[in-house]
């Protein structure tokens, strides 16, 4: 049973942030995510695409500011339970929560904080006969320890920046790698698809398009895979098929909570702080849906903001929190570190 102040379910910036406005207030975090990695869409799916509209950021890759969120949390030492879906929720009679993970993993908090973006996370899987035969013989749909494909002959199918991250990542790890998409143009970062074009030039990484995998062979693991290329069929040997082609949100389990849900999004308290029907969870970010709603990341900074504090009064009944500026209070952390502003110097001028 994992313990904690506040259970956050989802690790994208706004589920991080979260992390950071509790230890302001003296509250721990654990953050549970169907994801292998923290960032949700920011590190999935365009973690090297520029975003605009983060206050005091003319400009910042996606994967740069999940980089930046986790260092700005380091100090209040979240937990993280990643690769695991929230599944089911029960109420105690004491009014704290357990839930439990697809995987049985328990958690226990007063608060629960539902930060699940756009929802848990599926991927998009290719429409090829005994695909499910293949997962975990050889089909893999997440990257989560490269080492495994070590000296491996790999085949990567998609477009977008997964694809082509992986396969210049890919390149110096395994044996072969083989990137297939069904289009010569790739929908990712430049020097992405620049890397790519080197790599092929110096035989590192093979390219085939226009073409796709249609079938999937091998008596228990993958051995080879069916290709159709320009019209003609032909078969390519490999021991890893990894299609890459983004992924699905679903509200999933979430949705069989209880909660009233309004088109595929939870309905909160917007005027107050974030709560759902069921007091004592909370939803934040784009997961959730109110009257004016905007899907931004800022929006969701704000949000996780006022459901701490609401967090606070629920943990710490009748205990009124002094709102203090971090310019003024510093950032103590739980690791035993503290920030503060220079102290001004008081001296006489004579």
């Amino acid at each position: 049973m994992i313990k904690t102040d506040i259970l956050i379910i989802g690790a994208g910036p706004t589920g991080l942030f979260a992390v950071f406005e509790a230890g302001l207030l003296k509250l721990k975090c654990h953050i549970l995510d169907a994801l292998p990695q923290p960032g949700g869409q920011l590190s999935e799916l365009y973690p090297k695409k520029p975003i605009y509209d983060i206050p005091g950021f003319p400009e910042v890759l996606a994967g740069d500011l999940v980089d930046g969120l986790m260092e700005q949390i380091k100090q209040f030492e979240p937990g993280f339970t990643l690769g695991e879906r929230a599944e089911t929720v029960e109420k105690q009679e004491d009014g704290t929560f357990i839930v439990t993970s697809n995987k049985g993993t328990k958690f226990h908090a007063p608060v629960i904080a539902i930060a699940g973006g756009l929802g848990s996370f599926e991927p998009r899987k290719p429409l090829i006969e005994d695909i499910e035969f293949y997962e975990d013989k050889g089909v893999k749909y997440f990257i989560k320890n490269p080492e495994k494909f070590r000296d491996k002959r790999v085949v990567i199918a998609g477009g977008g920046d997964s694809a082509l991250d992986w396969s210049i990542f890919l390149a110096n790890v395994a044996s072969e790698v083989t990137l297939i998409h069904r289009r010569n143009e790739f929908r990712g970062a430049l020097d992405s698809v620049e890397k790519v074009q080197e790599l092929k030039s110096a035989g590192k990484i093979k390219l085939i398009t226009p073409a796709e995998v249609i079938g999937i062979n091998g008596a228990e693991h993958v051995e080879s895979l069916d290709i159709e290329e320009n019209g003609a069929h032909r078969k390519i040997e490999c021991d890893y098929f990894i299609p890459l082609f983004g992924l699905t949100p679903k509200l999933g389990p979430i949705g069989d909570w209880g909660l009233e849900i309004e088109k595929n999004a939870i309905k909160v308290n917007n005027a107050l702080d974030y709560q759902t029907n069921i007091p004592g969870i909370f939803a934040i970010g784009d997961v959730n849906t109110y009257p004016g709603k905007l899907k931004l990341i800022l929006c969701g900074f704000h949000e996780a903001t006022l459901m701490c504090q609401a967090a606070y009064s629920i943990i710490n009944p009748g205990k009124k929190y002094v709102l203090k500026y971090t310019t003024v209070s510093g950032v103590d952390g739980f690791d035993g570190t503290r920030k503060e502003a220079p102290k001004a110097v008081v001296k006489a001028i004579v």
